[in-house]
C-alpha cells in the first residue's frame, strides 16, 4: 500500500498538478494506515478514515496556476463551486468548499461528494478501493476548475462584467501557464502490422499523449484496429501505463471482450466502419474543451442543455464541434462523432475532448490532437484581446 501512495504522490508531481514545495500527502489503509511521507498534517487527516468508508485520501496544495485559480474560486463561489465541463458531470457533480481544516468539516462534505476545495490550503480527495481513486477525482477536480476559471473569464469578457479581482487572478494565472508544447514526439513508424507491433505503438502513444498534458492519466483512450479486430484501452485504465489494459475487441461481436473496454467503443468502431482510418487518439486537452464550450448566442433554446442538444454548427479551423455525452444511448457521443471524424479525421466533443484519427500509426493523430490544442489557446487569447 505504501508503494501505491508514493506512486499516486509522484504522479500529481509528475503532472505539474501538486507543489513540489509542499509535496503531495496520500495515504492508504489496508493493515494500517500507511502515508506516503511523514507530515504533522496526517494525524488529522487520519480521523477522515474513522468517519468515511474509504481506504485511501489523497491531499495537496496544488501547483500554480491551479492554486491562484481555486483560491479565486472558492472565494467567488464560497459554498460549492461548479463546472460545467463532462469530467465534472461524469465524476464529480460539483466541488465542495471546505474553511475548517478539521476532520469534521471535511468529513461531512466528503460523505457528499469525492473532492473538496480547502481555500489556501488545496484539495482533498478520497477513495473507496485504492489510492487511484483518489488521483483521479484529484486530478479531475483540478481540470475543472482551470476550464470553469477560464471558460467564466470569456463570458465575462464578451458580456462586458469583468471585474478588477477577476482581472488580477486572470492576469497572475496567465503568467504562471506553462509555454505550450509544439514539437510531437517521434512515435514508432507504421507498418503496424502485428499485435505485438500495434500494442507496443498503443503504450508508447499514451505515454505521450500523459506527458505532454493533452490528458490527465486516468481519461481519454486509444485504439488501433487491426484487420477486423479493434486493440482499445480499457475503461478506467491510465493512458500511461496500458500495458496489460488493452483490449482486443472483434468487431463483429464475437467475443466478449469489450465489457471491459473503453466507454467509447462503440464510436470507435463506427469511425473504423465508416473510414480507412487505423488508429484514433482521445485527450481533454485543456484550451480545447475551453474553446468547445464558447457560444456567443445567450439566447439559444438549449442553453444549459449544449452537451446533448447543441444544434450549431461550429468548428476550430474547420475541425467540428460535437455535442454528445459519454457512452451509448440517444445522446451519446456514439452518434455525433463517427460521422464528424469520418469526415474531418478530428472532431471535438462539447466540454469533454478531442477525438484524432491516423491512416498507418499514430505520429499524425498526435501532431494533429497537439496542432488542435494549440490553435484552441491561441484562439482563446485572440477572443480576450477582441473583447476585453
Amino acid at each position: 500500500m505504501k508503494d501505491l501512495c508514493e506512486k499516486y504522490a509522484a504522479k500529481l508531481l509528475a503532472q505539474g498538478l501538486a507543489s513540489a514545495e509542499d509535496a503531495p500527502l496520500v495515504g492508504g489503509l489496508d493493515a494500517d494506515l500507511v502515508w506516503n511521507r511523514e507530515d504533522p498534517r496526517t494525524e488529522v487527516l487520519a480521523g477522515l478514515f474513522d468517519r468515511l468508508s474509504i481506504n485511501s485520501l489523497v491531499f495537496s496544495r496544488p501547483a500554480e496556476p491551479y492554486r491562484t485559480i481555486l483560491d479565486f474560486l472558492a472565494e467567488r463561489w464560497p459554498g460549492t463551486i461548479r463546472p460545467e465541463d463532462t469530467e465534472t458531470r461524469t465524476f464529480l457533480h460539483d466541488i465542495p468548499v471546505c474553511r475548517e481544516f478539521t476532520a469534521d468539516a471535511m468529513g461531512a462534505q466528503l460523505k457528499k461528494r469525492k473532492a473538496v476545495v480547502l481555500p489556501g490550503l488545496g484539495v482533498v480527495s478520497c477513495g473507496s478501493v485504492s489510492p487511484e481513486q483518489g488521483f483521479v477525482y484529484h486530478s479531475s477536480a483540478l481540470f475543472s476548475c482551470f476550464v470553469l476559471f477560464f471558460s467564466e473569464y470569456l463570458n465575462r469578457a464578451r458580456q462586458g462584467t469583468l471585474d478588477d479581482g477577476y482581472r488580477a487572478a486572470f492576469e497572475r494565472a496567465v503568467s504562471l501557464l506553462p509555454a505550450p508544447r509544439t514539437a510531437p514526439p517521434a512515435l514508432a513508424p507504421a507498418p503496424l502490422d502485428t499485435e505485438e507491433k500495434a500494442l507496443t505503438a498503443i503504450f508508447e502513444a499514451g505515454r505521450q499523449v500523459v506527458g505532454y498534458g493533452l490528458v490527465d492519466s486516468f481519461f481519454g483512450n486509444i485504439s488501433f484496429r487491426l484487420g477486423d479486430t479493434i486493440h482499445i484501452s480499457q475503461t478506467g485504465s491510465s493512458l500511461d501505463e496500458l500495458e496489460g489494459c488493452v483490449d482486443p475487441c472483434p468487431m463483429d461481436g464475437s467475443a466478449t471482450t469489450g465489457l471491459t473496454a473503453s466507454s467509447e467503443l462503440t464510436a470507435h468502431e463506427d469511425v473504423y466502419r465508416r473510414s480507412d482510418y487505423a488508429c484514433i487518439l482521445h485527450g481533454h486537452p485543456r484550451f480545447t474543451v475551453i474553446m468547445s464550450m464558447d457560444c456567443a448566442k445567450a439566447d439559444c433554446p438549449n442553453r444549459g442543455e449544449c452537451h446533448i442538444r447543441c444544434t450549431e454548427c461550429r468548428t476550430v479551423d474547420g475541425v467540428p464541434i460535437v455535442p454528445g455525452e459519454v457512452g451509448t444511448g440517444p445522446t451519446g457521443l456514439c452518434n455525433t462523432l463517427p460521422p464528424a471524424m469520418a469526415s474531418e479525421g478530428a472532431a471535438i466533443v462539447h466540454g469533454h475532448g478531442l477525438f484524432t484519427a491516423g491512416t498507418v500509426d499514430f505520429n499524425a493523430p498526435f501532431a494533429r490532437l497537439l496542432d488542435i490544442e494549440n490553435r484552441c489557446r491561441e484562439l482563446y487569447f485572440e477572443r480576450i484581446a477582441e473583447y476585453d
